[in-house]
């Protein structure tokens, strides 16, 4: 067994190079072999998202407060509140954010493969998030 107390895991500021606006992350849970898993909790302040992106095995979030946007690529954007859990299947381009006027909270939960949970893109342009 293993604990790991609140407070031992220190928040970061979401990277530029992969988030528009003020986004801030707080790790929930990562484990290693022979587990893949993974799982943050995402604070997006209003207008703050991320770029386009895919996951490998894909992702699963779990709106925990806020009002957010999800998007996958070639369909509209879709709204989203505490207690709704979307999945993105493997290789699905997609972003998440909040909306333009409300902060949105999220936990994501995903798998790496081969060590990686993750392929960043090109950031979401204004044109693509307004709605």
């Amino acid at each position: 067994m293993r604990i790991e107390r609140n407070g031992s895991r220190p928040s970061t500021r979401g990277a530029q190079d992969y988030f528009s606006g003020s986004v801030r992350v707080e790790p929930v849970f990562q484990v290693g072999d022979p587990m893949r898993l993974n799982a943050g909790s995402v604070t997006f302040e209003p207008g703050a998202r991320t770029a386009w992106h895919t996951h490998p095995l894909g992702q699963t979030l779990i709106i925990t407060a806020g009002l957010g946007w999800v998007q996958t690529e070639g369909s509209p954007i879709e709204e989203v509140r505490p207690g709704d859990v979307v999945w993105f299947p493997p290789g699905e381009k997609h972003w998440h954010g909040a909306t333009p006027n409300t902060a949105m909270t999220h936990i994501a939960v995903q798998e790496a493969l081969n060590g990686k949970n993750v392929d960043w893109m090109e950031k979401v342009s204004d044109a693509q998030y307004s709605r």
